[in-house]
């Protein structure tokens, strides 16, 4: 399974990692994964969502 949210659908960032002496050699941010059991259909589901869906889910009161 690929590094996404499920229900936002972010994925991983690219950049560069800089040394001290500003040399440049990429690397990957990868996204806050947590699991979660939300309700899909009436039924309880585990599902992946970023650490942030997963805050604004609980604002709305879907968790």
């Amino acid at each position: 399974m690929s590094r996404k949210c499920a229900i936002s659908g972010k994925g991983p960032l690219s950049g560069n990692k800089r040394s001290h002496s500003m040399r440049a050699s990429r690397r990957k941010w990868n996204v806050n994964l947590q699991k979660a059991t939300i309700m899909v259909d009436g039924k309880p589901q585990t599902v992946k969502v970023a650490a942030r869906t997963l805050r604004t889910l609980k604002k709305q009161g879907a968790i």
